[in-house]
């Protein structure tokens, strides 16, 4: 399927980057509801009672601590998406697959939350821990990918002076500490969820408006 060529002036004409925004945001609200299918009311109670119903309600903690570490964490990705996008002024063909590649990495995140929900308390904790981490290990590539395309494609914006914005620096430290974080599992899948909670810090601080200045 053949992608038509479109001038810059002409999709600046169409809103700019409305259009991609609206969808993307689209795809994080999706995505960020989905997470909550896997919070279940408790069924197949022995003796339908208040001390059973509590111990049932208990016994799903990891599918709440699951829920909560993913949602913060597409929260805080949504607005690093906003921010990154408030610099681009030319949305062009590889923006738009570097977007799609983050967005469909983005509608998966419940797969790897609801797989550490279910076997957090079982011998199998390692595998789905470790398969947690390196997934949003991929997810923090994608977004090193999408950062670099926009600074390619944004000529008329500087950084200060630097060759590669602070904020893209740090958001670069995020894939090692989640490899790191993919190894520790084998050990500890506890501290695995851990290093992925700690790493919500360096999302916030690239969270912020990119350090990208207009020339004059």
């Amino acid at each position: 399927m053949g992608i038509p060529f479109v001038r810059a002036q002409d999709e600046q004409k169409e809103g700019g980057t409305s259009r991609i925004e609206a969808f993307s945001d689209g795809v994080f609200a999706i995505a960020i509801t989905l997470l909550a299918l896997d919070l279940k009311v408790p069924e197949g109670l022995s003796q339908i009672n208040s001390q059973n119903l509590l111990g049932a309600l208990l016994g799903r903690w990891p599918n709440y601590l699951t829920f909560v570490i993913s949602f913060v964490t597409v929260l805080i990705m949504w607005i690093y998406h906003h921010r990154l996008f408030q610099v681009v002024r030319k949305p062009e063909t590889a923006l738009l697959f570097s977007n799609g590649l983050l967005l469909m990495l983005t509608t998966v995140v419940p797969v790897p939350t609801a797989l550490v929900a279910a076997y957090l308390t079982t011998p199998a904790a390692s595998v789905a821990c470790a398969t947690y981490a390196g997934f949003f290990s991929l997810i923090d590539l994608s977004y090193d990918l999408l950062w670099w395309v926009i600074l390619r494609q944004q000529p008329g914006y500087r950084t200060g002076g630097a060759l590669i914005p602070k904020s893209m620096l740090i958001s670069l430290l995020g894939f090692p500490c989640y490899i790191i974080a993919l190894i520790v599992a084998f050990w500890s899948p506890a501290l695995t969820l851990i290093i992925c909670c700690a790493l919500w810090v360096i999302w916030a601080i690239t969270a912020r408006a990119p350090s990208l200045q207009a020339e004059a």
